[in-house]
């Protein structure tokens, strides 16, 4: 009787490619396109192996693994995760889930069937599969390769889309008189849009956000949607003191994807727990709702608060950076706004380390790859009258940081470029840099962007400014 395996990714293709060599090899093969579908798959067939992808809509790896290892009549079966990213960090965090091995596309046909003909592990012994498969190439360790297989105005009109800043630091706070101008707190914006009142991201930025809207509102009702691209903490840690939780006038809906380890729930809580903090979160006055999201694009519609007119479009794009983290595409009447505050670019990662270290295939095979998926990002951002983007390093230091998770200013402009973008805002900035620093980091992007014939606006992203989008669109 044949085996049958489960192969669970939203990418056709690949599941064409993993289904062709299963199907060689003797299996029986069943496929899914997103994790919701293909745990319903799992329970009605009861496969002996799943081969599922770590991030696509309706449930990622992560929860796929936590969800098979907690089922009894599952628990037993061989999971192989896979994915394009490379970070240490996803690789352990997928095996604590419960995975037998990760792969990294793309990947030899050989290695997945090597590891499908092994027996089945006794859970937590997946890192010795790991390990193995990190020697003969399959899996990279930390640093190995992967394996083959016009500034704009600052003055918005009361009835158009504006964006202002709040947070525009990564990792860190870095307060003091060096970084004054352009600001030490961390990731937060504010978007108005449509009536509606829209927060991207939660650091430090978010504390005098808070104080404002508090300013501006007062006792009267007040509606607010806080969207997540994940929850390191420079992007959540402002959350204990935004003010309006603590008013019971207001309400708060906080949209996110569940983290590798815990649920948004958890992780948002925990932080507010004895002894980090001396306020429960259920003790918040103000009326909270946490949702994990589970599709990529969705609409943001509020109920009349604010004079609210029109419904928000709203897409995600998964990041190249570690963990559940995504980007967020908001489509206005004035235009289109997107937000990558941590994302490194594929090419730039995957192609230096095949260089430096060399991967179990060809070099060829391994940009392509890297060309494919920084071709679905620069297809996501198509035609954005702003770009709110990771450009934390200069070229001189990237070097250095490749495999963080972070980009440069130079791969940012060619991103932007690439994209049709109208303005790009260098944003993430490192807490080392001084506004002096973040100055020639700028004049740099302008210059490439000159030679290269581009008409695409750098702006770095400074702390209370506000910008209109109708602007951004009427200066292309």
């Amino acid at each position: 009787m044949k085996k049958l395996a489960l192969i669970i990714d939203d990418d056709a293709d690949f599941r064409r490619f993993v289904a062709d060599c299963l199907s060689e090899a003797g299996w029986e093969v069943a496929q899914a396109s997103d994790g919701e579908t293909g745990l319903e798959l799992a329970r009605a067939r009861r496969p002996d192996a799943v081969v599922c992808d770590l991030l696509m809509p309706r449930g990622n790896g992560f929860q796929v693994c936590r969800t098979l290892r907690a089922d009894p009549a599952l628990r037993d079966l061989t999971i192989v995760v896979t994915s394009g990213r490379t970070f240490p960090a996803d690789r352990d965090a997928a095996l604590e889930a419960g995975a037998d091995a990760y792969l990294t596309k793309p990947f030899s046909p050989g290695h997945l069937l090597e590891v499908l003909a092994r027996p089945a592990l006794a859970r937590g012994e997946g890192s010795a599969i790991a390990a193995e498969l990190e020697r003969t190439g399959s899996s990279p360790a930390p640093g190995a390769a992967v394996a083959v297989g016009t500034p704009p105005s600052r003055q918005a009109s009361a009835s158009g889309a504006w964006f202002r800043f709040w947070g525009v630091r990564g990792s860190v706070p870095a307060p003091g008189p060096g970084t004054a101008r352009y600001g030490g707190n961390t990731s937060c914006v504010e978007v108005r849009a449509g009536g509606q009142i829209i927060i991207l991201d939660a650091g430090t930025g978010l504390r005098p956000l808070g104080r404002a809207l508090m300013e501006e509102f007062g006792p009267r009702p007040l509606h607010l949607t806080l969207l997540l691209t994940h929850t390191h903490w420079d992007h959540i840690q402002g959350l204990p003191f935004f003010r309006p939780l603590y008013e019971p006038q207001c309400r708060l809906r906080i949209l996110g994807y569940e983290g590798a380890r815990q649920s948004l729930v958890n992780v948002l809580t925990s932080q507010m727990e004895s002894p980090y903090f001396p306020v429960p979160f259920e003790e918040l006055p103000a009326n909270v709702q946490i949702e994990e999201l589970r599709d990529m694009a969705f609409e943001l519609r509020a109920d009349g608060a604010h004079g609210a007119t029109s419904a928000i479009s709203v897409r995600a794009h998964f990041a190249n950076h570690p963990g559940v983290c995504v980007g967020y595409r908001l489509d206005t009447t004035d235009g289109a706004l997107v937000f990558f505050p941590d994302n490194e670019p594929w090419t730039r990662v995957h192609v230096t380390r095949s260089a430096t270290h060399g991967p179990s295939g060809t070099t060829a095979d391994v940009e392509a790859f890297a060309r494919a998926e920084e071709a679905k990002m620069i297809e996501f951002m198509r035609g954005a009258e702003a770009l709110i983007l990771d450009a934390q390093y200069d070229a001189t230091e990237y070097p250095a940081h490749v495999g963080w998770g972070h980009g440069s200013v130079e791969s940012a402009v060619a991103l932007a470029l690439r994209a049709g973008i109208g303005t790009l805002f260098l944003f993430h900035h490192d807490p080392e840099h001084d506004d002096a620093t973040i100055d020639r980091m700028v004049a740099a992007a302008r210059e490439r962007v000159a030679r290269e014939g581009g008409k695409l606006a750098v702006e770095a992203a400074q702390e209370g400014v506000r910008v209109e989008l109708a602007t951004l669109r009427r200066g292309r």
